[in-house]
């Protein structure tokens, strides 16, 4: 779900739109790619409705896009991001959100995220577009992050880099864990 802090669902909608057409697809085949149903990519197209991390993840590698640019507002030359700012999209699955921090600008392939999550539910990600590679530092807490199947326990400071295009999981496992999460797009 979009966090009232979070990413206007306007900026959504546009987004949406302006990638659909940018690969020349229809809005049922981009919902029948995305494994969602057509109603729904109409709404989000409306800046109706309320996307999970999980839909937009679906919407972003179906579009060949990263994740940033369907939630990314236009943003100055200068930007700063105080605490609890920034778009915001939670997981519909687990206590857990990515607050966009920086997306890649032209020519670059990352994105920067800061994660929050509290013990629950793991965060399961069915794998990105080709070649995403996630890069991940816990500041605050303890997680068990990786591959799906052979997940890693990691502490404050403690860094992994994992093949994103492959299925994978966060499961926080203190509260209030908190981490810096940067995805690599080839």
């Amino acid at each position: 779900m979009v966090e009232s802090k979070g990413a206007p669902l306007d900026v959504i909608a546009q987004s949406l739109q302006r990638e659909r057409r940018r690969a020349g697809l229809s809005l049922a085949e981009v919902a029948r790619r995305a494994g969602i149903a057509k109603s729904t990519l109409s709404q989000l197209e409306s800046g109706a409705g309320n996307p999970s991390v999980e839909t937009l993840w679906a919407l972003s590698v179906t579009l060949d896009v990263p994740f940033a640019r369907l939630v990314e507002p236009p943003r100055p030359n200068v930007q700063v991001i105080r605490a609890g700012e920034g778009p915001s999209i939670a997981s519909d699955r687990a206590d857990y959100v990515a607050t966009l921090l920086a997306s890649c600008p032209p020519n670059a392939r990352r994105d920067i995220y800061l994660i929050t999550a509290q013990p629950g539910e793991p965060r399961l990600s069915d794998p990105h577009t080709p070649g995403v590679v996630e890069h991940v530092v816990i500041s605050h807490g303890a997680a068990l992050i990786g591959l799906a199947d052979e997940p890693i326990e990691l502490r404050p400071g403690d860094y992994i880099a994992y093949p994103g295009d492959e299925a994978h999981v966060f499961k926080a496992l203190k509260r209030d864990t908190v981490a810096v999460l940067i995805s690599e797009h080839s």
